[in-house]
This record gives structure tokens, C-alpha cells and sequence, in this order.
């Protein structure tokens, strides 16, 4: 399904949490990336991994699962196989009351767990990233020399 800027440039706009679904530790990995880049954002990101429950990442503990997350979250951002975003999704739709966005990272795609979210009203992006729509739609790319045809004073 194809989704427009300004419909992505909202969602980025109106997200202030975010619950990062296999967000890792290790530096070099691109769920690391894009959760510090979020987080240096001004996102408040959840992290969510059942290998790292009970730690502490980006100021946040890290859950085991959706289930234990008891405040607010506006996405869910999955960095998982597509085998596991219909239990992610169920449970998401379940337990976070007030969601908003259901996002799939790069590679990702489950069209029915797709279709019923966007069932119950929900957004949902899929095989895109965050980071990477957000640095595109807010002229951050510049900074890696990608033209963005946006004019800032900022450097």
C-alpha cells in the first residue's frame, strides 16, 4: 500500500512513544540505530526484547513483552520476522488502548494483521523505517549529503 509523505510526516508529527518490538542492545545492530536515533529525537522509546527484560536502555526498563507495558504508547515499531507480528499486533491491539500506528520495519509485511488493524482505525506503515522517513521528511539527510530540497539554517 502506497502512503504519502504528509501522511507519514503526521504520524511522526502526532508520535511521542513509541514501543520498540526487538529493539537490541548491541550497538550494531539497526534496531540500536534507530531507537537511539528516536530517542535523541525527543521520542520516548519503550523498549521491548524478552532477552534483555528488566534492563535498562535509553533511560527506559526494557519489557520482556507488550504485556507489560501499562502507559501510553502511540506506535509500535516491530523489528521482528513477519512470522511474529500477528501475536505483536493482537497484543498490541489488546493491551495498548489509545494506539495509533502499527509500524513494520524494512523487509516487514503481514497483511492480515495489516488489514486488521487498519480495521479497528489504526495506521499502519509497513517495510519502511522511522528513522529513515523521519531524517527524509524533516531535512536531516543533508547532514549524509542527500539532497532534500528542504532550506534550513540549522547545521
Amino acid at each position: 500500500m502506497s502512503v504519502s509523505d504528509i501522511f507519514l510526516k503526521d504520524i511522526l508529527t502526532a508520535t511521542k512513544t513509541i514501543a520498540m518490538v526487538g529493539l537490541s542492545m548491541n550497538e550494531t545492530r539497526p534496531s540500536y540505530f534507530v531507537g537511539r536515533y528516536l530517542h535523541t529525537r525527543g521520542y520516548k522509546i519503550i523498549p521491548v526484547n524478552a532477552g534483555h527484560g528488566g534492563k535498562r536502555f535509553f533511560g527506559q526498563l526494557v519489557r520482556s513483552s507488550i504485556d507489560e507495558i501499562d502507559e501510553p504508547v502511540d506506535m509500535v515499531d516491530i523489528f521482528r520476522k513477519p512470522e511474529a507480528v500477528p501475536e505483536i499486533v493482537n497484543d498490541s491491539l489488546a493491551k495498548l488502548k489509545g494506539l495509533k500506528t502499527i509500524w513494520m520495519q524494512i523487509g516487514i509485511k503481514h497483511e492480515s494483521s495489516a488489514q486488521k488493524a487498519r480495521q479497528l482505525g489504526l495506521n499502519v506503515i509497513e517495510d519502511r523505517c522511522p528513522k529513515i522517513e523521519h531524517q527524509r521528511l524533516f531535512g536531516e539527510l543533508r547532514k549524509a549529503g542527500f539532497a532534500t530540497n528542504i532550506i534550513s539554517s540549522r547545521l
